[in-house]
Protein backbone atom coordinates (compact mmCIF):
# COMPACT_ATOMS: atom_id res chain seq x y z
CA UNK A 1 0.00 0.00 0.00
CA UNK A 2 1.60 3.50 -1.22
CA UNK A 3 0.75 6.50 0.10
CA UNK A 4 -0.77 7.82 -2.96
CA UNK A 5 -3.32 4.56 -3.46
CA UNK A 6 -6.42 4.51 -3.19
CA UNK A 7 -6.39 1.50 -0.40
CA UNK A 8 -4.29 4.51 1.79
CA UNK A 9 -7.13 7.04 1.41
CA UNK A 10 -9.21 4.12 2.72
CA UNK A 11 -7.00 2.85 5.34
CA UNK A 12 -5.49 6.27 6.65
CA UNK A 13 -9.25 7.87 7.92
CA UNK A 14 -10.44 4.67 9.21
CA UNK A 15 -7.57 4.09 11.35
CA UNK A 16 -7.77 7.89 12.52
CA UNK A 17 -11.45 7.50 13.29
CA UNK A 18 -10.68 4.08 14.88
CA UNK A 19 -7.72 5.19 17.17
CA UNK A 20 -10.22 8.12 18.93
CA UNK A 21 -13.31 5.55 19.33
CA UNK A 22 -11.25 2.24 20.85
CA UNK A 23 -9.34 4.40 22.78
CA UNK A 24 -10.80 6.68 24.51
CA UNK A 25 -8.72 7.49 27.43
CA UNK A 26 -6.80 4.24 27.49
CA UNK A 27 -3.36 4.84 25.87
CA UNK A 28 -2.26 1.36 26.09
CA UNK A 29 -5.24 0.17 23.96
CA UNK A 30 -4.80 3.13 21.10
CA UNK A 31 -0.73 2.26 21.23
CA UNK A 32 -1.88 -1.26 20.93
CA UNK A 33 -4.10 -0.50 17.95
CA UNK A 34 -1.44 1.53 16.40
CA UNK A 35 1.09 -1.10 16.28
CA UNK A 36 -1.15 -3.28 14.61
CA UNK A 37 -2.35 -1.00 12.39
CA UNK A 38 1.16 -0.24 11.34
CA UNK A 39 1.62 -4.18 10.86
CA UNK A 40 -0.66 -4.43 8.48
CA UNK A 41 -0.06 -1.31 6.51
CA UNK A 42 4.01 -2.92 6.62
CA UNK A 43 2.40 -6.42 5.89
CA UNK A 44 0.42 -4.86 3.14
CA UNK A 45 3.40 -4.13 0.89
CA UNK A 46 5.37 -7.37 1.79
CA UNK A 47 4.91 -10.31 4.57
CA UNK A 48 8.56 -11.41 4.35
CA UNK A 49 9.99 -7.87 5.48
CA UNK A 50 6.79 -7.85 7.84
CA UNK A 51 8.65 -10.53 10.01
CA UNK A 52 11.61 -8.82 10.03
CA UNK A 53 10.06 -5.79 11.35
CA UNK A 54 8.43 -7.88 13.90
CA UNK A 55 11.27 -9.60 14.71
CA UNK A 56 13.14 -6.57 15.42
CA UNK A 57 9.95 -4.78 17.45
CA UNK A 58 10.31 -7.91 19.52
CA UNK A 59 14.18 -7.60 20.26
CA UNK A 60 13.68 -4.46 21.02
CA UNK A 61 10.70 -4.44 23.16
CA UNK A 62 12.75 -7.17 25.59
CA UNK A 63 16.07 -4.76 25.08
CA UNK A 64 14.32 -1.99 26.38
CA UNK A 65 12.67 -4.03 29.70
CA UNK A 66 16.35 -5.18 30.25
CA UNK A 67 17.72 -1.85 30.04
CA UNK A 68 15.05 -0.53 32.57
CA UNK A 69 15.87 -3.61 35.10
CA UNK A 70 19.91 -3.07 35.05
CA UNK A 71 22.64 -0.96 36.94
CA UNK A 72 23.47 1.61 34.37
CA UNK A 73 26.63 -0.17 32.59
CA UNK A 74 24.26 -2.95 31.45
CA UNK A 75 22.14 -0.61 30.42
CA UNK A 76 24.71 1.21 28.46
CA UNK A 77 25.57 -2.60 27.11
CA UNK A 78 21.92 -3.35 25.79
CA UNK A 79 21.53 0.36 24.42
CA UNK A 80 24.45 -1.03 22.48
CA UNK A 81 23.40 -3.89 21.12
CA UNK A 82 19.76 -3.13 20.08
CA UNK A 83 21.37 -0.01 18.50
CA UNK A 84 23.72 -2.74 16.36
CA UNK A 85 21.00 -4.96 16.03
CA UNK A 86 19.06 -2.34 14.24
CA UNK A 87 21.69 -0.94 12.21
CA UNK A 88 23.30 -4.85 11.28
CA UNK A 89 19.62 -5.68 9.21
CA UNK A 90 19.95 -1.93 7.81
CA UNK A 91 23.46 -2.53 6.74
CA UNK A 92 22.70 -6.05 5.71
CA UNK A 93 19.70 -4.77 3.69
CA UNK A 94 21.29 -1.73 2.07
CA UNK A 95 24.99 -2.93 1.32
CA UNK A 96 24.53 -6.80 0.90
CA UNK A 97 24.17 -6.48 -3.31
CA UNK A 98 26.95 -3.86 -3.46
CA UNK A 99 29.52 -6.40 -2.05
CA UNK A 100 28.38 -8.73 -3.96
CA UNK A 101 28.76 -7.42 -7.09
CA UNK A 102 31.83 -6.09 -6.08
CA UNK A 103 33.45 -9.40 -5.30
CA UNK A 104 31.97 -10.71 -8.29
CA UNK A 105 33.74 -8.00 -9.97
CA UNK A 106 36.96 -8.74 -8.29
CA UNK A 107 36.93 -12.49 -8.98
CA UNK A 108 36.33 -11.65 -12.48
CA UNK A 109 39.08 -9.75 -12.73
CA UNK A 110 40.99 -12.49 -11.68
CA UNK A 111 39.56 -14.61 -14.26
CA UNK A 112 37.62 -16.55 -11.38
CA UNK A 113 33.84 -17.36 -12.08
CA UNK A 114 31.66 -16.72 -9.05
CA UNK A 115 28.13 -18.27 -8.17
CA UNK A 116 27.16 -15.57 -5.91
CA UNK A 117 23.83 -14.49 -6.03
CA UNK A 118 22.40 -11.30 -5.12
CA UNK A 119 19.25 -10.38 -3.05
CA UNK A 120 16.28 -8.91 -5.69
CA UNK A 121 14.49 -7.38 -2.97
CA UNK A 122 13.50 -3.47 -2.78
CA UNK A 123 15.01 -2.27 0.34
CA UNK A 124 12.63 -2.27 3.15
CA UNK A 125 11.47 1.38 5.45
Amino acid sequence: MFFNSIEYFLFFPIVFFLYWIIGGKNIKYQNLFLLIASYFFYGWWSLNFLTILILSTIIDFSLAFAINKNNRLKAKLYLCLSISINIGILAFFKYYNFFIEEIQTQFLNLGITSNLSVLKIVIPV
